[in-house]
This record gives structure tokens, C-alpha cells and sequence, in this order.
């Protein structure tokens, strides 16, 4: 076992399996996220920008605060409030005050962003097959469940 991760890594054994399981797992989510912002960047946004308008596709035409935005995250960015201003920027969202609330601001995504994240998710859904190319439905389905026991205790 590991004989590619060997390869890959340039190192002929592990202190653990533990060890080389996680190891599995980073480089795996590197060449995943790579191949994610390849497909995101042929539109001119980052990985983290589609999260974001992801996130407010699910809840359009409301919006959410950016308190909301970064509790939905995959990975949580330090300063969403300006990547937000960089979407309003390309027209992408738009942000309004809460009428509950006046002191709450909400970003929701326009109509020129669901088109872009339409665009964007064709190329992400293509990369799909990075997955079911090496693994059958079971496979994947036990892959899903192992993957979350590892993080469940801490969501």
C-alpha cells in the first residue's frame, strides 16, 4: 500500500498508517482544489469567490450576512468582507441593509452571478469524473462517509 503516494512523495516508508493516510488525504484535496480554481479561474474568480456565490445561490433572492456567508464556507477565508466588495465589483453580488435589522448587511447574488455560477459549476461538474474514473458508486459512498466521521466531531 502507498506505492503511489511513495512515488509521489519521493519517500520510501511512513511512521504511521495514520500517517500516510493523511498524507493520502492532503495530496489528494491539493490536486482537487487545483483542478477547481483551474475550472474557476477560466472565468476570472477564485475558488473561494465561487464558494461564496454558491452559498448565495441557495438562498436567493434573500441573502445572508457575512457572519452566515463564513459559518457556510468549506474553507472559512479571513476577510470576506472584501471578497465580497471584489464580487460587487464584477456585478456578481450586491449588498443591501437588512429591513429587520438596519445596522445588518446582507449580501445576496444577482442575476449576472447565478449566470456566472451556472457557467462556472458546468466546469467544476465536469471534474466529477476525478472520482468516479477511479471509484465505483460504493467506493465513493464509503470514501464520503470515512471522510466526514474524521471531521464530524468538530462541526
Amino acid at each position: 500500500m502507498g506505492k503511489v503516494l511513495n512515488k509521489r512523495l519521493k519517500q520510501k516508508q511512513f511512521e504511521s498508517s495514520e500517517q500516510e493516510a493523511l498524507l493520502n488525504i492532503l495530496v489528494t484535496a491539493n490536486l482537487l482544489r487545483l483542478k477547481i480554481d483551474n475550472a474557476c479561474s477560466k472565468f476570472g474568480i477564485t475558488i473561494t469567490q465561487y464558494n461564496v456565490l454558491r452559498i448565495l445561490k441557495g438562498t436567493y433572492p434573500e441573502g445572508y450576512p457575512r457572519r452566515e456567508i463564513i459559518s457556510r464556507m468549506i474553507e472559512p477565508a479571513p476577510d470576506v468582507t472584501r471578497l465580497i466588495d471584489r464580487l460587487i465589483k464584477q456585478g456578481l453580488v450586491e449588498r443591501y441593509t437588512s429591513d429587520k435589522d438596519r445596522r445588518l448587511s446582507v449580501a445576496r447574488i444577482t442575476k449576472k452571478g447565478i449566470q456566472m455560477l451556472e457557467k462556472v459549476r458546468t466546469e467544476v461538474d465536469k471534474l466529477y469524473h476525478l472520482i468516479s474514473d477511479n471509484l465505483n458508486a460504493d467506493e465513493v459512498k464509503k470514501l464520503s462517509d470515512l471522510l466526514e466521521k474524521i471531521y464530524a466531531p468538530y462541526v
